[in-house]
């Protein structure tokens, strides 16, 4: 331990001596590590964001739609445009499977814009669906009251605003109570929405929810539109009941291939989305910006190391002398070997622990100026120190053999 010790003092003593060219060797090493530190902190806190919102919004959900979150780009939408809509007896249906909790109809329609005398939310989303709408979606009324079981079965002309349309609209009144325009039509707000945020850069609460029986009142169908025939229809959310995800898949695609009545030999005419199905894509595209970074980070690494061998033969060659020297008094090569490098390695670690330091900074202050959050783990840190270790050793075992290898008598004559 007190040799080990010794060694790192001394190296400590050789970078002093020489400290411009020891900063200007670890200067790839900082700006490797820094790049790895700050970018996989930053992934590592959209993560975290992104999987907390999925929670939010219920992660066990089941959706059947008539087409896939996740297109191969091989969807032919004249294809998906012939499959047979949706409708809210599938969702009743549905909710009599034994391994469903419940399911309810949801269809919605995007305007340009909602106005409330002069103010104004652009690009709302008019949602349609039920009174378990608010369990279902784990989105609660947070002041009024929520849909009835009456105000959808008599297609009431009621509303429930999402926080930010009723912020926006009625940003110093309650707006319960207030009549609201929308496509010509007028219903009356009887509850706002608790704030849910944005999930991937689109906020949850830019919306209004009416029933779905008044939504198609509003909005009839356009018949001859491929866009609409393919994403303008019903959707049903499923809620599963505990766990049991892949048993409402498997029982919820025996029924409807039932209803739409497919033999043995046909494909399915719909599809069942998760919300797992978003997370595992938005993993995969994160896992290729975690390659690229390692990528070009180790660019600088290796030249980093580079700088490193280059520094440790220069170092070599100018303690020529002080080699033979100590081979002289009984250094064994080993104790050469390690002495240098010992030095490697911790120019390396030096630079590695600046990087961190730099990475973590950069991150925090990328996290304040930014609406990107940053999330440090100690395994980032392990990394950094993995990275600078593996360079030191790699890029010093050549200078550190070379040492250990000359020759005491040539050393001491060494001018």
């Amino acid at each position: 331990m007190t040799s080990v010790f010794g060694k790192i003092t001394e190296s400590f003593q050789t970078f002093k001596t020489h400290r411009l060219r020891s900063f200007l060797t670890i200067l790839g090493i900082i700006i490797g590590v820094t790049t790895v530190i700050a970018i996989l902190s930053l992934i590592e806190g959209l993560n975290r964001a992104v999987s907390e919102q999925v929670q939010s919004i219920g992660s066990d959900l089941i959706f059947l739609q008539k087409f896939t979150w996740i297109s191969t780009g091989q969807q032919d939408l004249d294809k998906l445009a012939d499959r047979p809509d949706l409708t809210p007896d599938d969702a009743e249906a549905i909710s009599k499977l034994p391994s469903v909790e419940i399911a309810i109809p949801d269809i919605d329609r995007r305007l340009s814009k909602l106005k409330y005398r002069d103010k104004e939310v652009s690009n709302p989303t008019i949602a349609g669906s039920d009174e378990n709408y608010s369990y279902v979606n784990n989105h609660f009324v947070e002041s009024g009251r929520d849909f009835t079981e009456d105000d959808i079965l008599h297609r009431r002309s009621v509303g429930i605003l999402g926080s930010y349309v009723a912020s926006q609209l009625f940003p110093e009144e309650s707006p319960i109570g207030k009549d609201l325009h929308i496509n010509g039509h007028r219903i009356k707000i009887i509850g706002v929405f608790k704030e849910k945020g944005t999930f991937i850069g689109q906020s949850l609460d830019n919306f209004v929810l009416i029933p779905y029986t008044l939504h198609e009142k509003f909005f009839p169908r356009e018949r001859g539109s491929i866009f609409s025939r393919v994403y303008g229809g019903y959707s049903i959310d499923i809620k599963p009941k505990l766990d049991k995800i892949d048993e409402v898949v498997d029982e919820v695609r025996e029924l409807m291939r039932r209803r739409h009545g497919l033999g043995f030999d046909k494909e399915d005419d719909f599809e069942l989305n998760t919300q797992q199905m978003l997370m595992d894509l938005y993993k995969n595209i994160t896992r290729i910006g975690f390659a690229a970074i390692i990528a070009i980070a180790a660019i600088s690494l290796v030249v980093g190391g580079i700088g490193i061998m280059n520094i440790m033969l220069v170092s070599v060659a100018e303690r020529t002398r002080e080699i033979g020297i100590r081979k002289a008094v009984g250094a064994s090569n080993q104790n050469i070997l390690l002495q240098f490098l010992t030095e490697s390695i911790v120019l390396a670690l030096i630079g590695g622990i600046i990087g961190i330091i730099l990475g973590v900074l950069l991150a925090k202050l990328i996290s304040a100026v930014s609406p990107l959050k940053a999330a440090v783990s100690f395994w980032m840190v392990m990394l950094g120190f993995g990275f600078s270790a593996a360079v030191g050793i790699f890029f010093g075992i050549y200078p550190a053999r070379r040492a250990a290898s000359l020759n005491p008598i040539e050393a001491l004559r060494y001018e």
